[in-house]
């Protein structure tokens, strides 16, 4: 990298539904690079193609950034000296290149319809062609600028007869793309087709839009996924047809699914059980959701983290990341070329450490708003303690509930299989005697409880798992739960008094 060089990258989604995590990822790295170089990060939303545009899918993106703390320094309503970010408002630009182009002899007009297009791939078909496309080959057959004379082009333009612009790719050059991933990657050109750069809708198609932001916009590297390889070599060309210096690409690998069979796709989130978006997404035209995983219950940061090392290594065993510290430790050598598997179950591990390094009381918070949204209003001081006790059981805040409801809802009934297991016709009498030894605790603290109650079933004669497992089903409802002793000191005594009382009543029958 040249040391006076500025940094500049984009990220440049379509708005053509939600963004996928891979876009995501695309974006994070992008980012990193930017920090970790004292450069520029830019969002550009590739608009161009109008049939595919969803409404909400732009606001979507700009949202699904800023919950992930990826926030860029020029787009939309972040205008910069190189605006207008969206290549919708920026259409007028692109024709003069697109004429440029063809004035140079690297592009031509074509008139060809849709039936005759079809025709060339049906004949090409028929004849064993292993590719059916327009190219160096096809197009001295077609209805193009190349086939027609300069008079008869004209008179077709001037009756505003439809035509659309295509590159015209060398017939027999290898093309050269020096990725900073993969190395040198060589393409013959015989292979290309002739792209279409400028549609008859008078809107450019994405390959020339994207050169030409990528050049006014002055971007230096353009990272973006394995996905745009085979069109590097179609970008390297215009670049030198334009007579500008290319900026330096880098290919990300792909996201796979969890078997590494294939590419992590849209479509495959709710179908195998998790997420691939990071909001929830709802279509406007089906009114189908998919599934996001802030809306999933997990913590940005911890989101980020997994993300980040799906592709990249640090070169150490570090698996927790802030993103200060992914920003100074981020390298585009240390991404890898073959594809990385998502495993969900890592994405819940990542959340877990996250939820667990978070403090009782900022994750107190948290839980106060779900107890609010279930009608339960309940002193801060009483929660921060409860979560104290079950956030290492946790993978989400929205977990708290099950391991805790006891806490704020007293069980009037209780889990069958235990009470089979360790309700047995003697405990009624043992409860009606722990009953007592508890009510004559006075510092009714968890290590003064348990010594009460050791020192009760060591005169009883008693099995302290007889004891314990019933004592835990009176107070909790079940077998389940954090230290039995400590569960009992926040309940307070009165109320372990009265659950004691309840469950007799309730199981004695």
């Amino acid at each position: 990298m040249n040391e006076t060089q500025k940094i500049r990258v984009r990220f440049a989604p379509s708005p053509t539904g939600p963004l996928h995590i891979g876009g995501v990822r695309t974006a994070l790295y992008n980012y990193l690079f930017a920090k970790k170089n004292k450069g520029t990060f830019i969002l550009r939303i590739e608009d161009t193609d109008q049939n595919r545009y969803v409404p909400g899918a732009e606001d979507y993106i700009i949202e699904s950034l800023k919950w992930c703390g990826i926030p860029y320094d020029e787009g939309p309503g972040k205008e910069g000296d190189f605006g207008p970010y969206c290549q919708s408002e920026r259409k007028k630009l692109y024709r003069q290149y697109a004429e440029k182009l063809v004035a140079d002899g690297n592009a031509y007009y074509a008139f060809d319809t849709a039936e005759e297009l079809e025709a060339m791939r049906h004949r090409l078909k028929e004849q064993g062609s292993s590719s059916q496309q327009y190219d160096s080959t096809t197009r001295g057959s077609m209805k193009n600028a190349l086939t027609m004379s300069a008079e008869e082009v004209d008179r077709k333009i001037g009756n505003g007869e439809p035509y659309v612009i295509r590159i015209k790719i060398p017939e027999d050059e290898l093309i050269v793309v020096n990725d900073m991933i993969r190395g040198r990657v060589e393409v013959q050109s015989s292979l290309l087709d002739d792209k279409v750069l400028f549609k008859s809708d008078g809107m450019p198609t994405y390959h020339l839009a994207n050169i030409v932001d990528d050049h006014l916009m002055e971007i230096s590297h353009v990272i973006r996924g394995e996905e745009w390889l085979p069109s590097a070599p179609l970008h390297v060309l215009l670049y030198r047809f334009l007579g500008w210096e290319a900026p330096r690409f880098a290919h990300l690998p792909l996201l796979l699914k969890p078997d590494g069979n294939g590419k992590l796709s849209k479509r495959d989130g709710d179908r195998l059980g998790f997420p691939v978006f990071p909001l929830q997404w709802k279509d406007p035209k089906s009114g189908e959701i998919s599934s996001g995983y802030r809306e999933a219950g997990y913590f940005p940061e911890a989101f980020i983290n997994m993300l980040a090392l799906l592709g990249w290594h640090p070169g150490t065993e570090q698996e927790l990341f802030s993103m200060q510290e992914l920003i100074e430790q981020f390298s585009i050598d240390r991404v890898g070329k073959s594809g990385a598997k998502f495993d969900p179950e890592k994405a819940k591990w990542f959340n877990h450490k996250y939820l667990t390094a978070k403090t009782d009381d900022e994750l107190a918070l948290l839980y106060l708003e779900e107890l609010s949204q279930k009608g339960i209003s309940a002193d801060k001081d009483f929660v921060v303690k409860v979560v104290g006790l079950i956030k290492e059981r946790a993978t989400f805040v929205k977990d708290f509930w099950e391991q805790s409801k006891f806490f704020f809802v007293a069980p009037t009934e209780y889990d069958a299989k235990t009470v089979k297991k360790r309700w047995k016709a003697n405990t009624p009498a043992m409860m009606n005697e722990l009953k007592e030894v508890i009510g004559n605790v006075e510092d009714f603290k968890a290590e003064n409880i348990k010594a009460a109650i050791v020192e009760f079933i060591e005169q009883r004669e008693l099995g302290m798992g007889a004891v314990m497992n019933a004592f835990r089903l009176v107070l909790v409802g079940g077998a389940f739960g954090p230290d039995l002793m400590q569960i009992a000191q926040l309940l307070g005594k009165d109320e372990v008094l009265k659950r004691i009382d309840t469950a007799l009543e309730k199981l004695t029958n």
